[in-house]
């Protein structure tokens, strides 16, 4: 369970990187660079309702900072 969240984040600096690439490679003649883009906000909005619903369904605990114990 662990490995989830690293691995999503690395998808998603890959799928910038690769619209970086397009970009670049491209020169706005074709729309790989949107596909690339919309594919990173896919799975952004992927991993966090995927942590709301962990933490919802208690996969996952809040640690939060305690304020004011010393």
């Amino acid at each position: 369970m662990k490995w989830i969240i690293p691995v999503a984040l690395l998808m998603i600096v890959i799928s910038l990187g690769s619209a970086l690439y397009f970009m670049m490679k491209d020169r706005g003649n074709s729309s790989r660079m949107v596909h690339s883009l919309m594919l990173r906000i896919g799975l952004s909005i992927a991993l966090f309702l995927g942590i709301l619903l962990a933490h919802y369904f208690g996969l996952i605990e809040a640690t939060g900072i305690k304020v004011g114990t010393n």
